[in-house]
């Protein structure tokens, strides 16, 4: 099963630079998208329907804002819109599609780099969707929780750990809490197979960020323990240049 995470800000917008070739190419399973920034109206589901796959989408009720989708080769036995939690539900951030034996998610976890206020929600949503994962993951045999957090984990992740450490993203309460999540039960993926630094899945628009590879290591597949066997491969695909983002790529057996 071939896994793919992508925060393609906004899907109109990628599709103009090549991205449904590199999806082709690409052949993901399952394909979970964050900051669609469209609407059922907007998003061109036949599309991607006509190369094979089942989409479902939760956008948020702001137009052209945040949203999150999944597209899936098999068809799942259920899809979940939201976590029934309506601050976060408004604004698109969670979408799960379950299968025989592992569940997906697609996950776009609020930024606090505007200042204050939406730091103080990003804390909010931290401790509420802790406490939501922790009822789910008892519910669900596998969970792969997919998407952008918003969060660099450690040093390694970020290309400057020492003037970034008062940035929203990097604050030492955003790193414990990733840390402790990963401690309650997941895997992060790519670090299962990947020790080395300088690997990031976003860099700034500003001063040729990305081609100088000053970046951030933010989108993750954070897989429960009980999959740990099923681990076959995990890798950045720096390549695909369709967003400030670039997708991650999971491979289970």
């Amino acid at each position: 099963m071939k896994i793919i995470t992508y925060n393609v800000n906004g899907i109109r917008a990628a599709l103009t630079k090549g991205f449904g070739d590199w999806l082709k190419a690409a052949n993901p399973d399952v394909l979970c998208l964050q900051e669609i920034k469209a609407d059922e109206s907007k998003f061109d589901k036949e599309f991607f329907e006509q190369m094979g796959y089942h989409v479902y989408l939760h956008p948020a009720v702001k137009k052209g804002y945040s949203g999150v989708a999944i597209l899936s080769k098999e068809k799942p036995k259920h899809v979940e819109v939201g976590c029934g939690m309506e601050c976060y539900d408004v604004e698109g951030r969670v979408l799960r599609a379950d299968f025989e034996d592992v569940s997906v998610m697609s996950v776009y976890m609020p930024s606090g780099s505007s200042g204050d206020e939406r730091q103080g929600f990003k804390f909010k949503w931290l401790d509420d969707f802790n406490g939501y994962i922790n009822e789910l993951k008892h519910q669900l045999p596998g969970l792969i929780i997919s998407g952008d957090y918003n969060i660099c984990h450690q040093a390694i992740d970020i290309h400057n750990p020492k003037s970034n450490a008062n940035s929203s993203g990097f604050l030492p309460e955003e790193r414990t809490w990733i840390g402790q999540f990963i401690d309650s039960g997941f895997i992060d993926s790519f670090r299962h197979f990947n020790p080395e630094p300088h690997n990031y899945t976003w860099w700034s628009y500003r001063a040729g960020a990305r081609n100088k590879n000053l970046g951030w290591r933010i989108d993750y597949n954070m897989v429960t323990e009980n999959l740990r066997d099923r681990l076959k491969r995990a890798a950045i695909l720096t390549e695909a240049k369709h967003s400030d983002h670039c997708p991650v790529l999971l491979e289970l057996h």
